[in-house]
């Protein structure tokens, strides 16, 4: 079995337990346990070095610790992909890519239209542009043999793309204000992480301690600490002297894959996902922030990534991959259209310190749009994509 057999089929196991952790935040949230998933969520934790302290409540130590190792691992992913994998040539990356800028900026374009003028929901512009590779590989999981293996290869393509994306999203629109004192932490922690990769060190403890340093330090400096994860990826080796002897960074990616999959992800969602439905009427969903998020992810992914795909193949710029229809591709640019685990995360950068109603409100947008992107890419694969691959 291949590397990348092995990461879909835990994509596609991960979906699944998604779900399940959605379903039981919403559960917690509605019902008599709603004082302990509170409760829960605002435990506070200290962390305690010296004059050094970290102290956050529980939910705050889910998004910027636990999605770091998750941003460390798409940093691994995407490293991997780009020297030796999907995206390490030109005629490999080019549709792809430009499906995955389309995907991202004709969401943003939608949800700007919707509300521009409000200057705290303008915050929100970029939570409809991601994509949820975990959630939409378990949709085609569903599938099994109706869904070709190069459709399914090509989503990862657009949703490693649509990952660095997110990533310069975060970095340039959603960091604090820089302490250039930590900052310079930082940058130390960085070179010694290049000169570890210069001389070849094959060990990972020492890529980790120095990570550790970084992820504090950027924390620190009013960066988002999840960025920590990236820049350790890169410095992570991928040669090895020894044909017979796995890299590194194919040795942590594996050993990461089942955790982020099974436990990171999943924490992420049932610690993020909790909606309060009491009092909310779909009604509701016209107002502008979910509206603006719900029509970005349903109509904007896919209209952004088909059309460019589309043009892109006319234009003579690339081809369909092997055994894909129209149809079929059809379907899988409305699945890019379930943001769910990254839209959270995005918006809870976005609303953080918003106060009012906007924290219920973007949750709303982004659940009732990507449920009606999954619900129609799966009906469209499901009943109009042709014979079995």
């Amino acid at each position: 079995m291949t590397l990348v057999q092995k990461f879909l089929r835990l994509e596609t196991a991960g979906g699944f337990l998604l779900m399940a952790a959605f379903l039981m935040a919403l559960i917690a949230e509605n019902s008599a346990l709603n004082p302990y998933y509170d409760m829960i969520l605002e435990t506070p934790i200290e962390l305690r070095i010296g004059k050094l302290i970290l102290a956050k409540p529980l939910l705050l130590w889910v998004n910027d610790a636990l999605m770091a190792v998750f941003f460390f691992l798409v940093g691994l992913e995407l490293k991997r992909e780009v020297l030796a994998g999907q995206l390490s040539s030109p005629a490999k990356i080019i549709l792809p890519a430009i499906a995955a800028i389309a995907g991202i900026v004709v969401p943003a374009l939608i949800y700007t239209a919707i509300n521009y003028g409000d200057p705290v929901a303008m915050r929100g512009w970029a939570i409809p542009s991601a994509t949820d590779i975990a959630f939409a590989l378990g949709i085609m999981a569903l599938l099994g043999s109706r869904v070709p293996a190069a459709l399914k290869l090509f989503l990862l393509a657009i949703a490693i793309i649509d990952d660095i994306g997110a990533i310069i999203i975060i970095a340039v629109f959603y960091s604090g204000d820089i302490s250039f004192s930590m900052f310079a932490i930082a940058a130390a922690a960085i070179a010694v992480l290049a000169f570890l990769n210069w001389r070849g060190v094959k060990s990972a403890s020492p890529y980790l301690i120095i990570g550790v340093i970084l992820w504090i330090a950027v924390l620190k400096s009013g960066v988002h600490a999840t960025l920590a994860g990236i820049a350790l990826a890169m410095f992570i080796p991928l040669k090895t002297e020894n044909s017979d002897e796995k890299p590194l960074l194919v040795r942590l990616e594996h050993d990461l894959h089942a955790s982020v999959a099974f436990v990171i992800l999943p924490v992420f969602a049932f610690a993020n996902a909790g909606i309060n439905l009491s009092g909310l009427k779909f009604s509701d969903m016209l107002s502008p922030v979910p509206l603006g998020i719900a029509l970005g992810l349903v109509i904007g992914k896919q209209l952004g990534i088909f059309t460019v795909i589309w043009l892109a193949v006319k234009a003579g710029l690339g081809k369909l991959p092997e055994n894909v229809s129209w149809i079929q591709m059809y379907g899988m640019s409305i699945l890019c259209g379930i943001g769910f685990t990254m839209s959270l995360f995005i918006s809870s950068l976005a609303f953080e310190q918003a106060g009012g109603n906007y924290e219920v409100n973007e949750r709303f947008g982004i659940i009732i749009g990507s449920l009606i992107s999954a619900i129609a890419g799966y009906l469209i694969l499901r009943f109009f994509s042709g014979k079995k691959a």
